[in-house]
């Protein structure tokens, strides 16, 4: 499979990562939860951190949808802690990558750049997919609970492999592991 190539950390050994979908409440969240897992089992906590948002203001404060947290907390996440956020300009200026969920996310999300480098931070989320790379990740939210299982599924294969991505770049980083 092709390597994915991640943005710099704007801070040496540091990485912040957002996830995005439409209203912050199914699939951003989804994906913030696993990924925040995974860089934990991975023992990158210290140093890459997780945000999620979305591109409209419907649900800003609210916990994830319950068919969301109910897939979550079967499959032994935490879902607990969420809120939904907004997506705003400032957030190129506070993240390394941005990772959105479907075209019209990317859409939205990009049309907020306002330098030059804020394009190359904004990437699918399954870019990192080794199943279906650059695909999207359906909107599971006016269909059932198996659309849940299915995102699930999505999130949890692009996750690892982003992750060990995130390894492999943080350790040849200053302050890394291996680097100096």
């Amino acid at each position: 499979m092709e390597r994915v190539a991640l943005p710099r950390p704007r801070t040496a050994g540091r990485y912040r990562v957002a996830v995005v979908c439409l209203g912050n409440i199914c699939r951003s969240p989804m994906a913030h939860v696993v990924l925040e897992a995974r860089v934990a089992e991975a023992g990158l906590a210290d140093r890459v951190e997780v945000v999620s948002s979305g591109t409209a203001g419907w649900h800003v404060g609210k916990p994830m949808d319950p068919r969301a947290a109910a897939t979550l907390s079967a499959a032994g996440y935490d879902p607990s802690r969420h809120r939904a956020r907004q997506f705003e300009a400032g957030w190129f200026d506070d993240v390394d990558l941005v990772l959105v969920m479907d075209a019209a996310n990317r859409s939205d999300v990009l049309a907020l750049a306002d330098q030059p480098g804020h394009p190359a931070q904004v990437a699918m989320f399954r870019d990192f997919d080794p199943a279906e790379p650059g695909a999207e990740v359906p909107d599971p939210y006016y269909g059932g609970d198996d659309g849940f299982q299915e995102v699930l599924a999505m999130v949890e294969r692009s996750s690892s492999r982003l992750v060990a991505l995130l390894a492999e770049q943080l350790a040849d980083e200053p302050g890394g592991p291996s680097g100096g």
